[in-house]
């Protein structure tokens, strides 16, 4: 109602008999308001304090807009670092995903290096192969590699690592071979003691990390640290490849025997790139030649 009243009040203002002059009167004020603002340095000062009056009530009436801005910005801000916290997480995994190849690929590197230079040390040629399987039987030590008789793989052909013997082959397919690594428990290697000479068998007790000597004397002159190497006998091995070192030697003066283990060069458990050696042919000997009687 009383909205209704006001507009009415305005509305007969403007629509009555003295609208036309009061119109009139305003306009002159307002003239006459421009005039003196504009020749009258009083009226300007007057203004200057007017609008200091009216600066606490212009910035009350600029809080809502400022702070309605300030959330707009603060709930932006907010996406937008939720957005790039996103990407930084994402970039940073990458970066871990692609450092730790790096150090597989460093790490895989060293042990071909490692692999190369211990093919320098094998006069026979060697043939670079990869470890692609491990029998799982935890009795029986076992690994299969890349390559089978389509590359020449035969059996009985020694299998290297850049520290030294780790087993032969016993099986081959096609494209594929098997091994038998020095620690399986049906294993034996004809061994000799790099320091003296001394010769025994190495014989695998289905431990990785350790092997035994067998029937060493007592009186043999067997020492912690002694390297073992290949001997050479048998003609499976040729002499010299670097086998395991001596790692404890026992002695029971009530025992005629000298118990003696020894722990693998080889890395069993970690090489991954190995080497196969490739043994010469042996020369056939020449067939007799049978002489005919003539009758």
């Amino acid at each position: 109602m009383l909205r209704h009243t006001g507009r009415c009040s305005i509305k007969t203002i403007f629509r009555g008999r003295s609208s036309g002059r009061f119109f009139f009167f305003l306009l002159i004020l307002a003239f006459l308001l421009m005039a003196a603002d504009l020749y009258s340095a009083k009226v300007r000062e007057g203004r200057a304090y007017l609008s200091l009056l009216l600066t606490p009530l212009q910035w009350v009436v600029d809080v809502p807009s400022r702070l309605a801005g300030e959330v707009s910005d603060v709930v932006v801000d907010r996406s937008l670092l939720l957005k790039e916290n996103a990407k930084l997480k994402s970039e940073a995994l990458q970066l871990e995903r692609k450092a730790q190849q790096n150090a597989a690929l460093r790490e895989e590197n060293d042990r071909l290096r490692l692999l190369l230079q211990g093919s320098k040390r094998v006069d026979e040629e060697v043939v670079l192969v990869e470890l692609i399987g491990v029998n799982p039987d935890p009795f029986q030590h076992q690994v299969i590699i890349n390559q089978g008789s389509e590359n020449q793989v035969k059996l009985g052909l020694p299998l290297l690592d850049a520290g030294g013997v780790m087993g032969q082959i016993t099986e081959v397919s096609h494209y594929t071979s098997r091994a038998m690594l020095i620690t399986d428990a049906r294993h034996a290697l004809p061994v000799e003691i790099n320091r003296n000479g001394f010769r025994s068998i190495a014989l695998g007790k289905g431990e990785l990390e350790e092997l035994e000597l067998e029937h060493v004397p007592d009186t043999a002159d067997v020492q912690e640290g002694d390297l073992v190497i290949t001997s050479g006998l048998g003609g499976r091995f040729p002499r010299g490849y670097p086998v395991a070192v001596v790692s404890e030697v026992i002695r029971d003066p009530g025992q005629p025997f000298t118990q003696v283990k020894i722990k693998p060069s080889a890395l069993l458990n970690k090489s991954r790139h190995l080497l196969l050696v490739k043994m010469p042919e042996a020369p056939r000997e020449p067939e007799p030649v049978v002489a005919e009687v003539a009758e």
